[in-house]
């Protein structure tokens, strides 16, 4: 069945969103404009940075907008001139108000990074895989007032494997979910795609990482601080305290030895090996307090503190 183009407006901000993007304005529907967050101040010197998505919106000339507020009267007046039939939400970074939610024919649609109705809301990827699941997937669903738990349209699942972080797991739910948008809307614009209410069964909140979840706690079972390790990598990053200094941990693997919690019992090819409540962790890579990320059997070499004069998180 033949379908008329539609007019999209497209939301986003991160690196999560530039995929989906990419795939849309590759496809037969003009995107007339983006809306994306304002210019952050990033790095030592705070410099005005743009957002990945306006980045790569501006290189191939669709205008882009910037409203502090998308709730104000000028953001909505904005978005009612552009008159879009369809808003596609990724990542934006801005909760829509029922008056925006309104303003397309077509209503709005997101891509959310995960198997819905599990984790809904703000860190589904490092919930994920913080929680052991076995699987994660995007979703794409039609938006509501609610925190996402409007109905959904398609999804594609994905297998977790062992020692995935976070950071490659956004990346391929990045691609993932692009794929999917692509896919799913000519089956919107024809009627094929019939929109299915989420369960009311297996609902999880995916809240924000706070700094509780990046502080390591030794007495955890080492499989337990693995999988935080893994899903804090790159970002915000687990942290532990040694010497009175600050050190980000970003890989590690499971060690034999045990011990009292916290204590470096001994050092590996890889690096340190500390006990857990249950357990012990070899950390392979990690990042001192204004260094750069290095192997940690490099940074071992430069200690001069014997393995068993040493306590994490301490």
């Amino acid at each position: 069945m033949a379908f008329s183009p539609w007019r999209i407006v497209f939301m986003g901000t991160p690196d999560f969103a530039v995929p989906s993007l990419e795939r849309l304005c590759a496809g037969p529907n003009p995107v007339l404009g983006v809306f994306t967050q304002p210019d952050r101040p990033v790095g030592r010197g705070l410099k005005l940075t743009p957002s990945p998505v306006k980045q790569w919106a501006a290189r191939q000339g669709i205008p882009v907008l910037q409203p502090p507020r998308l709730r104000s009267a000028e953001a909505v007046a904005l978005l009612r001139d552009l008159q879009p039939d369809l808003i596609v939400v990724v990542a934006y970074g801005q909760i829509l108000s029922p008056e925006v939610l309104a303003i397309p024919r077509h209503g709005c649609l997101n891509v959310h990074a995960s198997l819905l109705p599990r984790w809904r809301g703000a860190a589904p990827v490092q919930r994920a895989l913080l929680a052991g699941d076995s699987e994660s997937g995007v979703t794409l669903m039609q938006m509501d007032a609610g925190l996402d738990t409007g109905p959904m349209l398609s999804q594609r699942r994905l297998p977790l494997t062992t020692g995935m972080t976070g950071g490659e797991l956004h990346d391929r739910l990045a691609q993932l979910g692009a794929v999917l948008l692509q896919e799913s809307l000519p089956d919107l614009q024809t009627g094929a795609l019939i929109p299915t209410p989420q369960p009311d069964t297996g609902v999880t909140y995916a809240a924000k990482i706070t700094p509780q979840d990046e502080q390591v706690d030794w007495g955890q079972p080492a499989e337990q601080i693995k999988r935080q390790i893994d899903a804090l990598n790159p970002w915000p990053a687990a942290h532990t305290r040694l010497g009175g200094q600050t050190i980000k941990l970003l890989r590690c693997r499971l060690g034999a030895g045990t011990g009292e919690k916290g204590r470096q019992i001994a050092v590996q090819k890889e690096g340190p090996e500390i006990a857990c409540g249950e357990g012990s962790l070899v950390v392979t890579e990690l990042q001192p307090a204004g260094k750069r990320c290095m192997a940690a059997a490099d940074w071992w070499r430069g200690q001069p503190t014997r393995p068993e004069d040493l306590y994490w998180g301490a």
